[in-house]
């Protein structure tokens, strides 16, 4: 049987030469590696309704601020330094944030690529940043004397610039709360009246005056329901107040989405896409998510793998700034969410309107996305070599580009040694510049005229659903 073996540059030049003749075997070989190719896998259910606005803009914006940013330690200082709740306060008198711009924040928020923001409107620590009437412990009672909320609220409506609002559960302040030095709170404090259906009552009133006094809300997002306490006519107020709100899983029921944080939940690491609605968050420092002076920064490797390893696999996902106590977003962080703005734009089209594609390779070091007949390969890993072998494809593109850069890559439909036991060629990208760029994340963009395997695959994955009702 004669092969051919197919070289081509990234331009589309296709040049032609014929390996040795090779035996027929009697029956297929296994594939060298043991891996098969797995079934295509279902994403992550829609909305249906105003909440699919979600899925369109997937690239968020974290925002931890508030009294904490002051001492410039870690949003958890009174917990984690173990600072008694009467003199924690006493921060509040030195609330002002002079040069506090939300347009600034949105325009960082824009040029890094985001398309949303989720502001912690009140933290662990209880201090409120709108003008709550439940409690006095609020930046209107400070020398600010300003609606934080409020003032992002309107840059948003203006911009169009959907706007998500943290809300903590646990609350070092509030008397009600039933502070038993649990995970992620104080122990009982002089003055606290322990009342869990009391604070509860507080906290729906705040809620609502967040879902009511501000617009138009695009989420609310729970935190640290230490004690795991059921209660889904919360959730359910706030969708009858704001439709298009998502609500995530740390209330009070399921939520909307799940929220992987950092890299501490392994669970979906190795999945194709997420079957279920997920938006993981991370924050742009490896030590705090409120501002702190002496960060650790994690690299911008780092950083976009872990970007992509979730929008690649019909995932959201908010990388989180901690402002200083002045309102400005520190230089470090601004840089690199500059940096990350030039690598997205780059590659964006790579993550936005397309779907999860991995499923068409057994590679695991890479992932995968497609829009029509274009495929897009992802280095999310450290490439082990220049080349990338993406069996079992075995249709050559006419183009392959790296988005990266813009220029062509070479790609080939061979057989390489490794393919012995198989005697079949497959498609691989080769002379990548894996050492040049090494800091960042490479994307290829492959562009066929028709890709057989996809169709032939995804038939396969429609017989076994229709199997499988």
């Amino acid at each position: 049987m004669n092969r051919r073996h197919f070289i081509m540059s990234g331009a589309g030049a296709l040049v032609a030469s014929a390996l040795p003749h090779v035996p027929r075997r009697a029956a297929a070989a296994p594939a060298s590696d043991g891996a098969k190719t797995p079934q295509i896998r279902k994403t992550a259910p829609r909305f249906g309704d105003g909440r699919d606005w979600w899925f369109e803009k997937r690239f968020g914006m974290f925002v931890h601020w508030g009294l904490y940013a002051i001492h410039g330690f870690h949003e958890q200082e009174q917990w984690r330094a173990r600072i008694p709740r009467a003199e924690y306060v006493k921060l509040a008198k030195q609330w002002k944030p002079v040069n506090y711009n939300p347009n600034a924040w949105l325009d960082l928020a824009e040029a890094a690529g985001m398309k949303y923001i989720c502001l912690t409107t009140k933290h662990h620590d209880g201090f409120c940043l709108w003008d709550t009437k439940l409690t006095p412990y609020n930046t209107m009672n400070t020398p600010y004397g300003k609606d934080v909320v409020r003032m992002l609220a309107d840059a948003c409506h203006r911009r169009g610039f959907p706007l998500c609002l943290y809300y903590s559960i646990a609350d070092w302040h509030q008397k009600n709360y039933p502070n038993q030095g649990r995970h992620h709170e104080l122990p009982p404090q002089p003055g606290d009246e322990p009342d869990l259906m009391k604070y509860l009552e507080f906290l729906k009133a705040q809620v609502r005056e967040l879902c009511t006094n501000y617009g138009e809300i695009h989420g609310i997002w729970w935190d640290m329901n230490v004690d795991k306490h059921v209660d889904r006519f919360i959730n359910d107020m706030i969708r009858k107040l704001q439709p298009k709100a998502v609500v995530n899983n740390r209330g009070y029921d399921e939520g909307d989405f799940g929220t992987p944080e950092r890299d501490y939940d392994k669970g979906g690491e190795e999945l194709l896409s997420f079957e279920k609605r997920t938006e993981a968050c991370q924050s742009v420092g490896s030590e705090s998510w409120g501002y702190r002076k002496d960060e650790d920064y994690y690299t911008d490797r780092h950083l976009l793998r872990s970007i992509v390893k979730y929008l690649a696999r019909d995932a959201n996902y908010l990388l989180n700034v901690g402002p200083k106590g002045d309102g400005t977003i520190p230089s470090e962080a601004a840089a690199i969410l500059h940096r990350i703005g030039q690598w997205y734009r780059a590659i964006r089209e790579s993550l936005e309107g397309t779907v999860p594609a991995s499923h068409l390779t057994t590679n695991r070091n890479v992932l995968m996305t497609r829009r029509g007949n274009t495929l897009y390969v992802i280095l999310h890993k450290d490439p082990m070599s220049e080349a990338v072998k993406l069996k079992p494809l075995t249709a050559a593109p006419r183009r392959v580009t790296l988005l990266n850069t813009g220029k062509p890559v070479e790609c080939a439909v061979d057989m390489v040694p490794s393919d012995h036991v198989e005697q079949k060629g497959y498609l691989r990208l080769r002379k990548l510049p894996v050492d040049e760029l090494a800091n960042t994340v490479l994307v290829a963009k492959l562009e066929f005229d028709r890709l057989p395997e996809l169709d032939q695959q995804r038939q396969a994955s429609d017989k076994v659903d229709e199997r499988q009702k």
